[in-house]
């Protein structure tokens, strides 16, 4: 509107309309349907239509001339037309959509976008996985610190009374001098001026002031500590101070007697000691590794100074089973199974380190050679199953550990670059130095494919049954070298028994060259075995033989050793090696087949 110099309207308007598809692209973000306006637009239209009767929408609502009043379809009060092109299309009735049952190309783009970033995110997830696994493969191949009883020893360092230590003890605390507090004097800058000149110096002043309310304060404090050292409260407090120094020297005291006690009776055998140091070392052995419970509990037998070892194996869903997610061209995403083969393998390297782990701190603990080899156990405990299932077996005695080295004594394993975390299972060098142990190992966990333990961890006096080859093995020999047979050498053996050649001295009850055949039975021995060791005393150009059972001979076989011809072969059944072990070793062997 244009208004004279009066203030009063000229009857003339400048009407300024929006760029062109501006209301269209308003309409659209409203969500309105091509054709319907807005509440108020038939309104604000100009009623005459094309002849421009009647105000517009962007004209005065004053009283000028209709002539003035421009319409959408004439030209405008700039000049402008209304007819030019807009943005609603060539046709210009607005922009144009997807028909029916055709896809949005923007909708499906976001939605592709959308599973990708799912799938990322899912492979990172198990990638995590895989990578807590490598770790935890690391740490468990860790050197673990021997518990024996020289490292449990404890020492006592007394703690001196506060007042007696740096900065405290009035009786040796000097009092405090001048001459440590004042300041330094300034320079002479006239050489004639005399000492009066640096006395007016001001910023010599003022550090001759700090430093006397300095020396003057710790004076006082000098002072106070003088005379609160002679006090009751300080008495009382010295008194208190001694006391709990002399309750920690004594609690000192009695835990390395105790300790020394239970070294004597780990010494002489005792199952209590012996397993409680092997459960102390396993315990330590684990602190690499908390986060992976791998409880491991230890029963020694000292018919055989054997210790059995029940190592929990972690469970099976610790080793992923997916390598990852992928994106399907149809958009779903769909995980990425690793081959069973692999997911086997790795955990069969987790459990070759923990029970090497296991093996090594009951070997290192072991520093009086009490035990005379080592059972390992390893269960996998599933709530699920009424029975825990056995994966490995390990049966070594102590000269195989000696020869085996367990683990590396500086860096743990290291894998080649080209293998990653994961290798060959024949290639891992856990489980191929478990096998140089000869243990039993699972083919396939995840199939419940179990193994039979070498030796049950039940009573400390087991039956001949329940022993395991190794045991077997060395109850037979230390029988028969109570006995007088030395030179003990073993030919061969396998989980029954064992056949062995040894020389007992002139003099003792078993003298001259011996062929000894041992073995667990829960039947009768016939003759035929008494032939075949015949032959064998024979082929060893030996003296005697002996034919040593936990069973019992049949009348024939007890027929034949007494011929003059097969006088040389003796017998040994059950209840013989029970009186043997009695008599010989002073411990009982249990009934049993």
């Amino acid at each position: 509107m244009q208004y004279s110099a009066d203030g009063q309207s000229d009857g003339t308007a400048t009407v300024q309309f929006p760029r062109p598809g501006f209301l269209a692209s308003v309409f659209r973000d409203l969500g309105a349907e091509n054709g319907q306006e807005p509440d108020g637009a038939a309104a604000d239209r100009p009623r005459g239509g094309a002849t421009g009767d009647g105000p517009s929408g962007d004209g005065p609502t004053g009283d000028g001339p209709t002539g003035d009043r421009p319409t959408d379809s004439g030209p405008t009060g700039n000049g402008r037309t209304d007819n030019g092109p807009t943005d609603n299309g060539p046709t210009g009735e607005g922009p144009s959509e997807p028909g029916p049952g055709e896809a949005d190309p923007d909708e499906a783009v976001a939605a592709h976008a959308r599973a990708a970033t799912l799938t990322h995110h899912r492979t990172r997830a198990v990638r995590a996985e895989h990578d807590r696994l490598a770790d935890l493969l690391r740490r468990a191949a860790l050197p673990v610190s021997a518990m024996d009883f020289e490292s449990q020893l404890r020492h006592y360092q007394p703690r001196p009374y506060p007042a007696d230590g740096p900065g405290g003890g009035a009786e040796e605390e000097s009092e405090p001098r001048w001459q440590d507090f004042a300041p330094a004097e300034p320079p002479v800058a006239d050489p004639e001026g005399g000492p009066s000149r640096r006395l007016l110096d001001s910023g010599y002043q003022r550090e001759l002031a700090q430093a006397r309310l300095t020396h003057q304060r710790a004076l006082r404090e000098w002072r106070t500590r003088r005379a609160e050292a002679g006090s009751p409260a300080a008495d009382e407090s010295r008194r208190a101070h001694e006391a709990a120094e002399e309750a920690r020297a004594r609690a000192v005291r009695e835990y390395n007697e105790s300790l020394e006690e239970c070294r004597r009776a780990y010494r002489l055998a005792e199952p209590a000691a012996v397993e409680s140091l092997l459960e102390r070392a396993l315990a330590a052995a684990e602190t690499a590794t908390q986060d992976l419970p791998a409880p491991c509990r230890a029963v020694f037998r000292p018919l055989t100074r054997t210790a059995v070892l029940d190592l929990d194996l972690p469970p099976l869903d610790l080793v992923p089973s997916l390598a990852g997610y992928r994106l399907a061209p149809d958009g779903d995403v769909l995980p990425v199974q690793r081959p069973p083969a692999d997911r086997a393998t790795d955990y069969l390297r987790l459990v070759a380190r923990l029970a090497l782990r296991a093996l090594q701190a009951a070997d290192a603990v072991d520093t009086d050679e009490i035990l005379a080899g080592v059972v390992l156990n390893g269960w996998l405990r599933d709530p699920a199953a009424a029975e825990p299932l056995c994966l490995v077996s390990v049966d070594a005695d102590r000269d195989a550990l000696a020869r085996t080295r367990l683990l590396p004594p500086g860096t743990p394993y290291e894998e080649r670059d080209d293998e990653g975390v994961y290798a060959d299972a024949e290639q891992d060098e856990a489980l191929v130095r478990l096998r140089q142990l000869g243990a039993a190992v699972t083919p396939d966990p995840y199939d419940r494919a179990g193994v039979r333990p070498a030796a049950q961890a039940g009573a400390t006096v087991p039956a001949a049954a329940d022993l395991s080859a190794n045991e077997f093995a060395q109850l037979v020999r230390d029988l028969l070298t109570r006995g007088g047979i030395a030179q003990w050498s073993v030919r061969l053996r396998g989980p029954a028994g064992l056949v062995a050649t040894g020389e007992g001295a002139p003099g003792t009850s078993l003298p001259g060259r011996w062929v000894v055949w041992a073995s667990r039975d829960t039947g009768s021995i016939g003759a035929e075995q008494i032939e075949t060791l015949a032959e064998a005393v024979g082929e060893e150009s030996a003296e005697r033989g002996l034919r040593l059972t936990t069973g019992r001979f049949t009348e024939e076989v007890l027929d034949l050793t007494a011929e003059e011809g097969r006088r040389h072969i003796h017998l040994i059944d059950g209840d013989g090696v029970r009186e043997l072990a009695h008599t010989h070793l002073g411990l009982p062997l249990a009934t049993g087949g």
